[in-house]
């Protein structure tokens, strides 16, 4: 845990020369510096600033898109931003690493289980035994654990491969070379256009691990405008609700999304802002030891701040 944390730091000093925080005008409050990927979580918040609702609202954002995790978790311990979505065992990490942030919401985004179209494999309970491509003590494995467990699968009854890159986890699947693999959106449609079977996804078994974290300090100086960030994140998440086929060209256009996944991609149902379950908390948290991942006695009350969802 120690050599994670300090792995972590010295990619946050690496990232002060990459994403340095910009000088505000004069008189201007500083813009809030929000971390997301080119993912579903993400759409909302993209459309609000090309909306802009952002603007409405009376709040400046600068979203910054990164292309991995790692990266985007670097820059929020370097300082580089006041927000980010993120996944709740980030959160525990940070939060046991003595980082100061918070979560202050859900996202909507979706991971899932695809099969390789050679497996013949037609259920979650058939994949005991059988290899799963995934990148190992992340939230992708996270969700896979939690999949398989509601079919009755345990963690020691598939064999989990580590394929960190996901465009060849995709590849390995799709060719047969693993009987499974666990992929976010948009890679997820992807997965199945081509013909892999999907079985399963976290917003159909109500697994909620996907979260919105910004650090203490901002939501202590700077509240108010966290909450017009907010707001403006909801009227788009309304917005595209109520037409999501309006959006399919703006996915491959603005959200980076893949071509191909532009007519047969699902959209997720944006919810409210609101908190996870003390539930979903406990059970990362759970996970977490269960793997040795995690020393310190974390609480979920340790991980969130209620000040944003309490106006909702």
């Amino acid at each position: 845990m120690k050599k994670l944390l300090l792995f972590i730091c010295c990619l946050g000093v690496f990232s002060l020369s990459l994403y340095p925080r910009p000088q505000a005008e004069p008189g201007a409050a500083a813009p809030l510096r929000v971390g997301i990927m080119p993912d579903a979580d993400s759409l909302p918040f993209m459309a609000a600033r090309d909306e802009g609702f952002f603007e409405q609202e009376g709040v400046a954002v600068d979203l910054i898109t990164f292309s991995n995790p790692q990266e985007r978790d670097a820059a929020i311990q370097a300082g580089r931003l006041d927000g980010a979505i993120s996944d709740l065992l980030a959160a525990a990490f940070f939060a046991a690493g003595g980082f100061d942030t918070k979560v202050t919401s859900l996202t909507d985004g979706r991971y899932g289980i695809v099969v390789s179209p050679q497996s013949g494999i037609k259920t979650l309970a058939e994949l005991r035994g059988r290899r799963i491509g995934l990148s190992t003590n992340t939230i992708i494995q996270y969700t896979v654990d939690a999949q398989l467990q509601q079919a009755g699968v345990s963690m020691e009854e598939y064999e989990a491969v580590s394929v960190p890159r996901m465009p060849l986890r995709l590849e390995m699947v799709l060719e047969g070379r693993i009987e499974g693999a666990s992929l976010p959106e948009p890679l997820l449609t992807a997965a199945a256009a081509q013909g892999a079977p999907l079985l399963s996804t976290t917003d159909s078994t109500g697994i909620d691990a996907g979260i919105m974290l910004f650090s203490k300090k901002v939501l202590d100086e700077r509240l108010e405008a966290v909450r017009a960030f907010y707001r403006a994140y909801y009227k788009a998440a309304q917005k595209i609700n109520a037409n999501p086929d309006a959006y399919r060209e703006y996915l491959v256009d603005k959200a980076a999304f893949p071509a191909a996944v532009k007519d047969t991609y699902r959209f997720v149902r944006y919810r409210k802002p609101s908190l996870p379950d003390n539930s979903q908390i406990e059970g990362a948290l759970n996970w977490l030891k269960s793997r040795n991942l995690l020393e310190a006695d974390l609480k979920p009350g340790d991980l969130v701040d209620r000040r944003i969802t309490s106006e909702w």
